[in-house]
C-alpha cells in the first residue's frame, strides 16, 4: 500500500502529455467562398482590407502562410499560374518543382534560406484561390507533411 501511494505521488509530479496532437483550424473566406486548413500554432493576422484573404504566422514567427482568392487577370487559370511563376522567379525564387492541371497548380522552390510552396485552385470560372507557405530549409522535415495537408485542405467552396 505504501509503495502504491509513493508511486501515485511520483506520477503526479510528471507533467501531463497531450492526449492528441493539436488540431487544425479552418479559414473560410466569405468573399470568394474558398476554405483552407490552418496548421496548429499559426495565428491569423486579420483579414485583408479587401476581404480576399489573410496572413497566418507561426508562433515561432519563422513560417508564414498567406491565403487569398481573386479574379483571374490573365486569359485563363493556366496563364495566371504561368504569370505568377514568372513573377516569383523574377523576385529570386529558384523553382525546383511544378505540376498543374486545368483545375489546380502547385510549384515550389527556394530563395535564400527559405522554401516557398504555392498551391492554387480554379474556382467559379474566372476566379481562383491560392496559398503560399514560406519556411526555413532547417524546418523542412517538420513542415513538408504540413504542406501535404494544406494542399488537401484548399477547397473551392460553392460557386
Amino acid at each position: 500500500m505504501r509503495i502504491s501511494i509513493l508511486l501515485i505521488s511520483a506520477l503526479a509530479l510528471i507533467p501531463s502529455l497531450p492526449v492528441q496532437a493539436a488540431e487544425w483550424s479552418t479559414y473560410a473566406n466569405s468573399r470568394y467562398g474558398y476554405v483552407v486548413g490552418v496548421p496548429p500554432g499559426f495565428t491569423g493576422q486579420g483579414e485583408s482590407d479587401s476581404g480576399d484573404g489573410q496572413v497566418f504566422r507561426s508562433g515561432k514567427g519563422t513560417e508564414t502562410l498567406r491565403v487569398w482568392g481573386g479574379f483571374l487577370t490573365e486569359k485563363d487559370f493556366s496563364a495566371e499560374i504561368a504569370w505568377r511563376q514568372k513573377q516569383d522567379a523574377s523576385d529570386g525564387l529558384k523553382i525546383t518543382y511544378q505540376a498543374s492541371t486545368p483545375k489546380w497548380a502547385s510549384y515550389s522552390g527556394t530563395k535564400g534560406g527559405l522554401i516557398h510552396y504555392s498551391r492554387a485552385i480554379a474556382r467559379c470560372g474566372d476566379q481562383y484561390a491560392m496559398f503560399e507557405l514560406d519556411y526555413s530549409k532547417a524546418e523542412a522535415a517538420r513542415l513538408d507533411p504540413v504542406v501535404g495537408k494544406l494542399v488537401g485542405s484548399l477547397q473551392a467552396g460553392r460557386c
